[in-house]
């Protein structure tokens, strides 16, 4: 069902899928951009290594967390300790970082274009970078939001000062208690904007983001569309990945373009229609501007 793209087979094939895809991006009508944790990676947002050494050194010492994904989910004993590991990790993926290369370089290929993104990263890298927000649909939540835990209604939260607030006065790992931040309507602790289980709260920004993201489909149906996957991985395949094959297959106009550092797979019906390439995300996007 399934074939392996291998596009790193030699330096000339590389160059050759590279200028291809630019050409296919310049002579579209429309593109489609589906990016996952893989372009955020390319572009130096790790969530271990040393990056997390830099920031949750101590975490690691005190509770034995080894990367900022599985100290999501640490049974912390307390709310104090709770909203110390969040607050650091929402300040140092969202509110205390700048504009990267590679998020810059993707804006440069797009932006006098047709574009519509949608991603299942929760990191804002597409806001700071400049990206139009009415040209965005984040499906999986924002670290800059928060809501009820239970949840008891549709709304959610920014939470910049309160996040600011728990970071500057957080001490041994835990946040003073007057800052533990509670639901306005029935008092339950509030939570993440993330989407971990049934808990999470589409709001009415999500809904019109997804209702623009589908009238761009619909607009864009059979144009000469490229579907521009970056760094989707096997998590939620089907939000963008599977989706992309599907429409490339319905629309013979299409072009359906992937870039991961990791092996391809593309469906046989589609594989005349497909770009391949198995290489660093950031490095491919830099010769392409």
């Amino acid at each position: 069902m399934f074939l392996k793209r291998w596009t790193m087979k030699s330096t000339e094939n590389y160059l050759s899928e590279i200028e291809k895809l630019k050409e296919k991006i310049e002579k579209a009508d429309a593109i489609i951009i589906g990016a996952g944790a893989g372009l955020s990676t390319s572009a130096g947002l790790t969530y271990n290594g040393e990056r997390f050494e830099k920031y949750f050194s101590d975490f690691k010492r005190k509770y034995g967390i080894k990367d900022m994904y599985s100290g999501g989910f640490y049974p912390f004993n307390s709310l104090e300790e709770y909203w110390a590991w969040w607050s650091r990790q929402i300040y140092v993926n969202r509110y205390d970082i700048e504009p990267t290369e590679v998020y810059t370089n993707l804006l440069k290929l797009v932006e006098n274009k047709n574009y519509f993104v949608i991603t299942t990263n929760v990191d804002h890298q597409f806001q700071i970078t400049g990206f139009d927000k009415k040209r965005l649909f984040y499906t999986q939540g924002d670290y800059g939001l928060w809501q009820c835990s239970k949840p008891c209604h549709n709304k959610t939260y920014d939470n910049e000062e309160q996040v600011r607030n728990m970071v500057n006065q957080q001490v041994d790992m835990k946040i003073p208690t007057e800052l533990v931040t509670y639901c306005p309507i029935c008092g339950a602790p509030m939570n993440m904007n993330l989407r971990c289980d049934d808990s999470f709260v589409q709001d009415e920004g999500w809904y019109k983001a997804e209702q623009r993201y589908e009238d761009f489909i619909r607009r864009s149906k059979n144009m000469n569309v490229v579907f521009l996957e970056l760094g989707i991985g096997e998590n939620t395949p089907v939000i963008i990945k599977y989706p992309f094959w599907r429409m490339t297959e319905e629309n013979e106009n299409s072009t359906y373009c992937c870039i991961n550092l990791s092996e391809i797979y593309i469906p046989r019906p589609i594989k005349d229609q497909s770009i391949c390439i198995e290489s660093d995300i950031g490095e491919v996007l830099k010769r392409m501007v």
